[in-house]
């Protein structure tokens, strides 16, 4: 039973009722296992294109930013880096003082080569009255890394890893969120040159984003001849969920409901309500030097121009099918379109009369689109591409992660430890309809997707519940294209070490 508290507090995170109980049915119930059919490979489902259809592709995006079109870049950015420095609050914890693992030693014996140790520099100055060099020659490892990661200091340890410094240059460094600045000017801005970037961030962060924006993007847009819009959101309290107890009860703090953020889904409520024709979306933390940046603006572009050139095939045929004005052919060769190009199958499409045939491919053409860069696998964690069964019997293109495949099932497994490519999440997405009327994300989102996760909360146990992923459950109702890009495009920081990998130095 519901307290009068309980619902004082539900009102105020704008949940409702039904939202609680359904989230307390699935962690009863769990959530099923999706059904595969097999790994996306260059053979099903992911599209290599030649040479002579690669540069078709990227005069398709040149001609689309000419056109009265809002692009957008949208980067979920509200994740603090806390996981980034996991092994160094390890060692700042540990019962000894000098370096003892790899991770340790590397950190320490390159220093110099991280974007922030001039500023780390300045803190152990004011902080201890010594510089990090003469720190580390007194055997004093601990104070530097308190310096970096506490609040007394940078506060990396903190602070989301947009706002952290990841790259050197001649007259500076960058933060990420700099670099996704610099991103946007090289291939969203058309013949107005406007560059519109929207970052998802912690209500406690936006002032430091909105400080940072007002200092560096006036310097971009002159490095760059653009206007900047940038602009921000917060992940929405309705977005969270309800925790619960190891016997599904709901978890209370000081007789409380407790609720936790509902995980890397809960952004499509953010995109959803973005007013966009063409919207990208890249993680923060996968960005390179400008010298590393020729492949990701070529095939940012690429995959652009494999989306508006898709969608706009695919427009056409929405506007033949509204006419009514089609022949048995036509659907035919729709049909084709809808099953080989944008890999969506229905096995018993043949059984259809042409009336049937022709509301089964208009509700099916008329979806968000996406087109999602693939990299070759090479053992990196993450979800895969997927040809997985729907709800409605048909097969689809979809992202999935491990937690979404029965690892029981050694046919799946295989699946799943064979596939050829990973999803490094580099998304653009078409959010409008045929007639530039946006859709509503939320429709598409396949709610049994989500996840259940064991965490605590003041030393107790608890359940947590995840919305689908943003791009997994929460695009699975969408057409998707998958696309392969090369690895150098994916150059992602886990870990404040990767910042050391050559990728990432000046």
């Amino acid at each position: 039973m519901l307290t009068q508290e309980d619902k004082v507090l539900l009102g105020k995170k704008g949940i409702t009722e039904q939202q609680m109980q359904e989230e307390l049915a699935y962690f009863e119930s769990g959530f099923p296992y999706l059904k595969l059919e097999a790994a996306a490979s260059i053979e099903r489902g992911i599209l290599v294109p030649e040479e002579k259809a690669v540069e078709e592709y990227l005069n398709a995006w040149n001609t689309y930013k000419q056109a009265d079109k809002k692009i957008m870049k949208f980067v979920p950015a509200s994740g603090a880096a806390s996981r980034m420095f996991k092994n160094m609050f390890a060692f700042m914890d540990a019962d000894y003082n000098d370096p003892h693992t790899d991770f340790e030693k590397d950190f320490f014996a390159h220093i110099h080569c991280f974007a922030f140790y001039e500023d780390l520099n300045k803190v152990c100055i004011k902080n201890e009255g010594k510089d990090v060099d003469t720190l580390i020659s007194e055997k004093n490892y601990k104070a530097v890394v308190t310096d970096m990661l506490q609040e007394k200091g940078l506060n990396y340890g903190n602070l989301p890893k947009g706002l952290l410094k990841f790259h050197n240059y001649e007259k500076g460094s960058r933060t990420a969120m700099e670099e996704h600045l610099v991103e946007g000017a090289l291939y969203t801005a058309g013949t107005n040159r406007e560059v519109n970037i929207h970052f998802t961030v912690s209500s406690e962060h936006v002032k430091l984003f909105t400080e940072l924006v007002k200092e560096k993007a006036p310097i971009y847009a002159a490095m760059f001849d653009v206007n900047y819009n940038i602009s921000f959101s917060i992940q929405k309290p309705s977005t969270d969920t309800i925790a619960v107890d190891m016997e599904n009860k709901p978890f209370r703090v000081d007789g409380k409901l407790f609720f936790r953020p509902g995980g890397h889904g809960s952004p499509i409520e953010n995109l959803n309500d973005l007013d966009a024709d063409i919207v990208f979306i890249k993680n923060v933390d996968n960005v390179v030097p400008d010298k590393l940046k020729d492949d990701t603006v070529k095939y940012k572009n690429l995959i652009a121009g494999v989306l508006v050139s898709y969608q706009q095939k695919t427009f056409e045929y929405l506007n033949i099918l509204e006419t009514g004005k089609y022949t048995h052919d036509l659907l035919a060769e729709m049909a084709h379109f809808l099953q080989h190009d944008l890999c969506c199958r229905k096995p018993d499409i043949k059984t259809l009369e042409d009336t049937e045939l022709a509301i089964y491919l208009y509700k099916k053409l008329n979806r968000p689109m996406r087109v999602c860069g693939m990299v070759k696998n090479v053992g990196e964690p993450g979800g895969g591409p997927f040809l997985a069964y729907n709800p409605d019997g048909t097969i689809s293109l979809q992202v999935l992660e491990s937690s979404q495949i029965d690892m029981n099932d050694m046919e799946k497994k295989s699946m799943f430890q064979k596939g050829t490519h990973f999803n490094p999440v580099d998304l653009v997405c078409g959010i409008k309809d045929y007639k530039s009327n946006a859709f509503n994300l939320l429709q598409y989102v396949d709610k049994s997707t989500g996840f259940i996760s064991q965490k605590s909360k003041d030393g107790r146990d608890l359940k947590a519940l995840e919305h689908p992923g943003l791009w997994n459950g929460s695009m699975s109702d969408w057409n998707t294209i998958f696309v392969q890009v090369p690895l150098s495009t994916f150059n992602p920081v886990k870990t404040v070490n990767d910042l050391l990998h050559p990728q990432h130095q000046g």
